[in-house]
């Protein structure tokens, strides 16, 4: 099939509000390359997180976009989707292949299939050569242990988000809950703000099943009804509730909000606070710096660290063997027929796609839904 235009979705990176939609012609693929058409993807709120910590974590450097003539800087969002080859110049990526993994915001995408095995190639691009191995991968779908056809929208939906997830909670854990846990007469408090975002939701499934920790979910008054429907956290408090924490006891903050005046109030009153992460930017509009916050300093968690610090103790075959075991029994949980944890919807079309990213981006969705997007022409 031969695909000559490309819709993009693309955002002004110092204006994340600011969007547009063009039709972009595309080149003639190289040898060695495959064109994949972007089937739907997923748009939660750690997309905006890609996209405010754009520049800081490389984010906009895997869909690189040339600057306006204007001068002005727009950038593509990385997404988690599905796709399947529509044009092929390597022997071995057949067309018609089924793909999962790191898309930009459009209805089509150029890879240069390299490190092919069974299960997964990488984009060997050279301006993706410096960036982190882990986004460069695009599982196989036929050979993914992952994979059912039947559950794509929530793989696309939960299973990033679920990975990193994995990784807070094991990350914890490796280090002893940074002697939070030390003290076996009390509970260690695990404190998670954005308790209804999916990754928080993720975490907190994982770490309520270890023992000494108590999952405490901070959150917006209108979602305590539905953190506490989910069953993984021990509490949920509203975020003026924050003096219902026992300042003294050994508590860990994992920041999914980045609420910069919040983090400050909890560093504030939790004098026991043994550590603070900070894993993403759900509150975009309410970031700031750590100056001035007492107690330990935020540190910035990068999931792929954790897994290559775990791939090197436990192999790449044993780590995957982990999260798949992880993986069902959570999805076995989060997507139960009697009480879902996530209801998708799907949307089609550029001005679907806009509509949907400035109520992700403004951070006034329903938790409980789940959006599935698609830029691809309709047939």
């Amino acid at each position: 099939m031969n695909i000559s235009v490309t819709t993009e979705f693309l955002v002004r990176k110092d204006q994340l509000g600011t969007t547009k939609v063009r039709a972009a012609p595309t080149e003639a693929l190289a040898d060695g390359q495959v064109r994949v058409g972007i089937a739907h993807f997923a748009l939660t709120s750690n997309n905006i997180t890609y996209a405010a910590m754009g520049d800081a974590m490389q984010y906009w450097q895997f869909f690189p976009e040339d600057a306006a003539a204007d001068g002005v800087a727009w950038g593509r969002i990385p997404v988690w989707g599905f796709g399947a080859v529509l044009q092929s110049r390597h022997p071995d990526v057949p067309v018609g292949e089924r793909l999962y993994g790191y898309f930009p915001m459009s209805s089509s995408v150029d890879l240069s299939p390299v490190k092919i095995s069974a299960g997964s190639f990488s984009d060997g691009a050279p301006h993706r050569a410096q960036l982190h191995a882990v986004y460069n991968q695009y599982m196989r779908c036929a050979a993914d242990p992952f994979y059912t056809a039947d559950t794509e929208d929530v793989q696309a939906l939960l299973r990033p988000l679920f990975i990193t997830s994995w990784l807070i909670d094991d990350l914890l854990a490796d280090n002893d809950f940074f002697g939070a846990t030390a003290d076996t007469a009390q509970p260690a408090l695990l404190l998670l703000s954005s308790a209804s975002s999916k990754t928080a939701y993720g975490t907190a499934f994982q770490l309520a099943q270890r023992a000494g920790v108590e999952v405490v979910g901070f959150t917006s008054p209108g979602n305590v009804a539905f953190c506490e429907s989910l069953g993984c956290y021990h509490r949920v408090l509203a975020y003026d509730q924050l003096e219902q924490i026992a300042p003294d006891a050994p508590s860990i903050y994992v920041d999914f909000a980045g609420n910069a005046a919040f983090r400050k109030a909890l560093h504030t009153h939790c004098k026991g606070l043994k550590y603070s992460s900070s894993i993403g930017a759900t509150h975009v509009s309410d970031m700031g710096g750590a100056k001035d916050v007492p107690g330990p300093k935020a540190t910035l968690f990068f999931a792929p660290a954790q897994i290559k610090k775990r791939s090197a103790e436990w192999g790449a075959q044993g780590l995957g063997q982990r999260l798949v075991q992880s993986w069902q029994a959570f999805i076995a949980q989060a997507a139960h027929p009697s009480h879902p944890w996530l209801r998708v919807e799907q949307h089609t079309g550029a001005t679907a796609v806009q509509a949907v990213y400035r109520q992700v981006l403004g951070g006034k969705g329903n938790p409980q839904l789940g959006h599935m997007l698609s830029l691809a022409a309709q047939t």
